[in-house]
C-alpha cells in the first residue's frame, strides 16, 4: 500500500473532511496526591506510584482513598483554573486524568507543566518547564482512558487537552531552530530546523520537507520517523533573495509520498552582522541535529586576530539573548552556546559538548588571536564558568562568573542537587560518576587563567554567600583573581550583571601563556575522557575510575629536568618537543627517579607498575583512557541510534519500543535533539559502526545482542543477570550498563535491559538526561529500587583499565 493512499484512507476512516477543524478536550477536573516521589541527579530514585503502576497493583484513584494500600496520602480533587491550568502549593506528587472515549482513535496530547505522564500506562515525555510546544500524538481506546501526570510543583500550574482527529503528519514550527542570514557572508545556503509530528500506526520513510522565500526553494529528504511520536528533523532555506536587512517569509510544505501533508509559515531575518547581534545554525556532532548559537559581532566589523569571548547563559535564556546582554565590542566577537537548550544541561554533561563544539565553530569561523579567549557567564552560565573553567584550564586566558554557584551540590535547580555525603560504599560508588562535576576539587586547575567574580549583594535567586564562598577557595592559592559585588544588585540588574566594563577590563590585562613558558603544573581531573591535560601534561589513564586524578610537576627552566608527584594515574603523558634533541632528560615522579635521551618522538609515555613507573609505549586506544572512560551515559556522546528489541512477547516489544520513545522525546525536549529510533534487525555494523549505540531489552528479546554484546561481561536473558562469575535470578531485576564497542577504539553501547516486567518498567526512570547525574559503568537492581531505595542494589561500579570486571 503506497503511503498517499494510506493517509487517504486514514482521513476517511477517521472521518476528518477537507479543512474540517480538530475539537479539543480541555482537562478541567482531576484527582492528586502529593509527597509521593522523590527524583534526583542519581540513580537512585523513591516513586512507590510508579512501582505500584508497573507491577499492576495500583488502585484505581478514587478520592478520599490512599494511593497505595496503607499510605497517608491520598487523592483528593483539584479543579482547573479559569486560564486552564491545574495549580496549588503542592509538590512532588500525580494529577489524575480521565478521559472516556466513544472509540478508538488517535490523538495530540498536550501537558504543559509536567515533569512525565503516564497515558494508559505508558511512558511519554513532560514539559517540564512549561514551554507548551511539547504535542504527543497518543492511541485511545474505546472507554475510558487514564492519565498520569507526574509533576514537581503546581505552582505555575498543569494545563492538560486532547487534540481530537488530528491530521496524520504535521509540521509544528513553534519550537523551530532558526538561523538569521548575516548579509555579506559567503554562503547562501542556511539550515534550520522543525518538529514533524507522525500520529499514525506506520513509520514515515518517504517524506520531505520544501522551503520556499522570494521565490527560491530547497527540498530536502527527511530522516525516519517512528509511528506515533515526533522528531525534529532539518530543513534548507535558499537565502540568496534575502539582501536587505528586515524580516522575510519562508514557507515550509511537507511533503509525504505524492501528498503535501502540511503547510506552515516561518519568519527569518536578514542582518547585519557589522552592527546586529545573530543567530547562526550548525549541525552538532553530539547526535547530528540542527543547533545555534548567537552572535554579538565585533563592532565596527571584523579585523584579524580579535579577541573571542565564550559567553553561557543562565537557567531559561536563548542563547540569541544572552548574546543581546551585551553591547558590541571594538577588538573583539562574543559567541553565546545554548546548552541544547535554554535550561539544558547545566552546561554539564552534553551542555558542556555543545559549548566546545560552539568554541570550536568560532576559532574557524572567527580566526580569533589563540592568546585572548575568554569565558563567562550568568547564573546558571555563572555555573557554566565555573565548571568550563575548572575542567578545560589552558583554553581560557580568563574566566568571569556573574551570578554563578560553584557546583550542583551545593545548588541543585529542578532536578534537584547531587548528594554531597554517601551513607554507605554502594552509593560512593554511585556518587563516585558525578565527580567531574564538583569544581572545588579541581580549584587548582583555576590557576590557569585569571579570574574575576561578580556578583550582586543583594542576590536572593543564587545568594552571594556562593560567591564569597569561591572566594574563600581560591584566596588560598590563586595568585590572580579579583573579586566585585555589586552595591544592591538583585539577581538581574540590567546589563551590567553580565556586561561590566571592569570584567572586560580585566580580560584585556589577561592573555593565555604560550606552553614553552610554563614550568608549573597543577592538574586535577576526575575522568580523562572529559579532561585529560593541561600545556605539557597529560593523565592518559586512571588507576582507579572516576576518583581524582592529579599532577603536580615542574619542569626545570633549562628544560634539563621534570619532578612531582601524582596521585591516581596509571599512564602520564608529557609533551618533551620543547627539549633539543638528543638532550637527557632527567625525570623524578613521585620519589623515582628516571634519565631519558631526546629522541624524534614528542611524546613521553610513563606507566604506573607497582611502586615504579616505567617507561612505555603509546597508551592501547581500546583501553579506558582519553577517547573512552566508561560511565554509563558516555555512549550517549557520539551520534547515539536506539535500538529496540522485537523479539519476545508483545508485552516485551511493546516495552523495548516505548522505552527507546520516550527518551528520544525526553533527549528532544531536554537536549533539541533528534536520534535514530531503530528496530534491531535493522542495525547494520557496516551502516552504523561510527554510532554510539543505545540497546534497549535483553539476549532473548534484542536480535542485535549477540552482534554487539557477545564479548561483554554483564550477560542479561529472561531469567538472570550474570556479572561475571555472579549470577542474579528472577525475573524482577533491571541493569544500566554500557560496554566498548570491539569493532571501534571510541564507541561504545548503552545497555538498558531487564529480566521480567517489573524490572524493565523501573528503566521508565531515566533521570541520566539530568544535568551532571551520576551513573557508573555498571548497575544491577530489583525492581523494589523505587521502594526500598539503596538496599534495592545487587552490584554497581567500573570496569578496570582492559574493560575486565574488577577483582574483588
Amino acid at each position: 500500500m503506497k503511503l498517499s493512499f494510506f493517509l487517504l484512507f486514514f482521513l476517511v476512516i477517521q472521518g476528518i473532511a477537507p479543512g474540517q477543524t480538530q475539537s479539543i478536550h480541555a482537562f478541567n477536573e482531576g484527582l492528586y496526591v502529593e509527597n509521593v516521589h522523590s527524583y534526583g541527579r542519581e540513580v537512585l530514585y523513591s516513586d512507590p506510584l510508579a512501582h505500584a503502576l508497573a507491577v499492576g497493583t495500583l488502585p484505581s484513584p478514587t478520592e478520599g482513598q490512599s494511593y497505595i494500600s496503607g499510605k497517608e496520602e491520598i487523592w483528593k480533587s483539584l479543579s482547573a483554573n479559569e486560564e486552564g491550568k491545574f495549580t496549588g502549593r503542592l509538590r512532588r506528587g500525580y494529577l489524575y486524568l480521565s478521559y472516556n472515549s466513544d472509540k478508538s482513535q488517535k490523538a495530540l496530547l498536550k501537558i504543559s507543566g509536567n515533569s512525565m505522564v503516564y497515558v494508559n500506562g505508558i511512558p511519554r515525555a513532560g514539559d517540564i518547564y512549561g514551554d507548551g510546544w511539547l504535542f504527543l500524538p497518543v492511541s485511545l481506546k474505546k472507554g475510558e482512558n487514564k492519565i498520569m501526570v507526574r509533576f514537581n510543583g503546581l505552582w505555575s500550574g498543569i494545563s492538560a487537552e486532547l487534540q481530537l482527529d488530528p491530521k496524520p503528519v504535521t509540521l509544528h514550527v513553534a519550537d523551530a531552530t532558526l538561523p538569521d542570514k548575516v548579509l555579506g557572508s559567503e554562503s547562501d545556503q542556511m539550515t534550520g530546523a522543525v518538529v514533524v509530528i507522525n500520529a499514525t500506526d506506520r513509520p514515515i520513510q518517504d517524506a520531505q520537507l520544501e522551503s520556499s522565500i522570494n521565490g527560491r526553494s530547497r527540498m530536502v529528504t527527511l530522516p525516519h520517523i517512528p509511528p506515533m511520536t515526533f522528531r525534529k528533523v532539518p530543513f534548507e532555506v535558499d537565502a540568496s533573495a534575502m539582501t536587505e536587512k528586515g524580516e522575510y517569509n519562508c514557507t515550509l510544505q511537507l511533503h509525504v509520498g505524492k501528498e503535501v501533508s502540511d503547510t506552515q509559515e516561518i519568519a527569518l531575518y536578514a542582518r547585519d552582522g557589522t552592527e546586529e547581534h545573530y543567530k547562526q545554525t550548525f549541525i552538532s556532532q553530539i547526535d547530528g541535529s540542527v543547533q545555534y548559537y548567537g552572535v554579538a559581532p565585533q563592532k565596527g566589523g571584523p579585523d584579524d586576530n580579535p579577541a573571542l569571548f565564550l559567553s553561557v547563559h543562565g537557567a531559561g535564556v536563548e542563547a540569541i539573548g544572552q548574546a543581546r546582554a551585551y553591547s558590541l565590542k571594538d577588538w573583539g566577537v562574543l559567541v553565546a552556546p545554548t546548552n541544547r537548550r535554554p535550561r539544558g544541561f547545566n552546561w554539564e554533561d552534553w551542555g558542556r559538548i555543545d559549548a566546545l563544539e560552539v568554541l570550536e565553530i568560532a576559532r574557524e569561523k572567527y580566526r580569533p588571536d589563540p592568546e585572548r579567549i575568554y569565558l563567562t557567564g550568568h547564573s546558571m552560565g555563572g555555573h557554566g564558568t565555573w565548571y568550563l573553567g575548572a575542567t578545560y584550564p589552558g583554553k581560557w586566558a580568563a574566566i568571569a562568573p556573574c551570578a554563578g554557584y560553584p557546583t550542583l551540590m551545593g545548588y541543585g535547580s529542578a532536578d534537584g542537587r547531587i548528594p554531597e555525603n554517601a551513607s554507605t560504599d554502594t552509593e560512593k560508588t554511585l556518587l563516585r560518576a558525578s565527580n567531574p562535576s564538583d569544581v572545588i576539587q579541581l580549584a587548582h586547575n583555576y590557576q590557569a587563567s585569571g579570574v574575576y567574580i561578580h556578583h550582586g549583594d543583594a542576590d536572593r535567586v543564587v545568594p552571594v554567600n556562593y560567591a564569597r564562598q569561591m572566594r574563600g577557595v581560591l584566596a588560598a592559592f590563586h595568585p590572580d583573581f579579583s573579586y566585585f559585588e555589586y552595591p544592591g544588585g538583585s539577581h538581574w540588574f540590567g546589563s551590567e550583571s553580565v556586561d561590566w566594563p571592569p570584567l572586560f577590563d580585566y580580560f584585556r590585562w589577561h592573555q593565555i601563556p604560550a606552553d614553552s613558558s610554563v614550568n608549573t603544573i597543577d592538574f586535577t581531573t576526575a575522568n580523562p575522557a572529559v579532561s585529560d591535560s593541561y600545556k605539557w601534561a597529560h593523565i592518559q589513564q586512571q588507576t582507579v575510575p572516576l576518583e581524582y586524578s592529579r599532577v603536580k610537576l615542574e619542569r626545570a627552566p633549562d628544560r634539563s629536568g621534570i619532578s612531582g608527584t601524582t596521585e591516581n594515574v596509571s599512564i602520564l603523558g608529557l609533551d618533551v618537543s620543547n627539549f633539543p634533541l638528543d638532550s637527557l632528560l632527567t625525570l623524578e615522579l613521585d620519589g623515582i627517579r628516571l634519565e631519558w635521551v631526546k629522541n624524534s618522538d614528542n611524546m613521553l609515555y610513563l606507566h604506573r607498575s607497582q611502586e615504579t613507573w616505567e617507561f612505555g609505549q603509546t597508551p592501547n586506544p581500546y583501553d579506558k583512557g582519553i577517547y573512552r572512560n566508561g560511565t554509563f551515559k558516555e555512549p550517549f556522546n557520539h551520534r547515539m541510534i536506539l535500538i529496540y528489541g522485537t523479539s519476545g512477547s508483545k508485552e516485551e516489544k511493546e516495552w523495548a519500543y516505548n522505552k527507546a520513545r520516550l527518551d528520544a522525546e525526553t533527549w528532544y525536549y531536554r537536549g533539541n535533539g533528534a536520534v535514530d529510533i531503530i528496530a534491531d534487525r535493522e542495525f547494520d555494523l557496516a551502516v552504523h559502526g561510527d554510532r554510539g549505540v543505545i540497546l534497549y531489552g535483553n539476549a532473548d528479546t534484542n536480535r542485535a545482542w549477540n552482534l554487539l554484546l557477545a564479548h561483554s561481561p554483564i550477560q542479561v536473558n529472561r531469567k538472570e543477570i550474570r556479572v561475571g562469575e555472579t549470577v542474579y535470578s528472577g525475573e524482577d531485576l533491571g541493569a544500566y550498563f554500557m560496554v566498548p564497542r570491539k569493532d571501534h577504539p571510541q564507541r561504545s553501547v548503552a545497555v538498558i535491559s531487564g529480566t521480567g516486567n517489573a524490572g524493565r518498567q523501573t528503566l521508565f526512570a531515566n533521570q541520566y538526561f539530568a544535568g551532571g547525574s551520576g551513573f557508573p559503568d555498571y548497575v544491577i537492581f530489583r525492581a523494589d529500587l523505587p521502594v526500598v531505595g539503596l538496599e534495592a542494589i545487587l552490584a554497581s561500579g567500573y570496569y578496570q583499565n582492559d574493560w575486565s570486571l574488577p577483582e574483588d
